[in-house]
């Protein structure tokens, strides 16, 4: 078996290089290789996501910053979505993912106790906008 401590180079300083090495992918492994909510752009149109969310009803079980009459508590709270790390504990939390999400929710998760609203993509791309953007 071959270590730098062998190679002419590294004779004497294997030690030092190991350390780097190690020190590197430790911060590698440190690093989330998801795409978060912020670094992705949503390609829907937010005010029509909020008109959606409150036309859908989405306010009879969550609270929805800016939705009116949206202060229910069956589901969790969708306040500051643009910064959780994954939709229904499952997914990252991307554009894409979100849409999917509200779009069919038991497809993603069988046992939910979302249900589907009948949301077709569009729509979801513009509720999705409109979650992504609340800090």
């Amino acid at each position: 078996m071959s270590t730098l401590s062998g190679h002419p180079r590294f004779r004497g300083r294997s030690g030092p290089v190991v350390a780097a090495v190690v020190a590197a992918l430790a911060l590698a492994a440190c690093q989330d290789d998801e795409p978060s909510a912020r670094s992705t752009v949503a390609t829907g149109n937010p005010e029509l996501g909020r008109e959606l969310l409150e036309s859908y009803g989405c306010g009879s079980c969550h609270t929805i910053p800016g939705v009116k009459g949206a202060d229910a508590l069956v589901g969790p709270p969708l306040t500051s979505f643009a910064h959780r790390s994954y939709v229904a504990g499952q997914l990252a939390n991307t554009p894409d993912n979100l849409a999917r999400w509200i779009q069919d929710p038991r497809r993603v998760e069988p046992g939910t106790a979302m249900p589907d609203l009948g949301v077709d993509a569009e729509e979801a791309r513009n509720m999705a906008a409109y979650l992504l953007q609340l800090d």
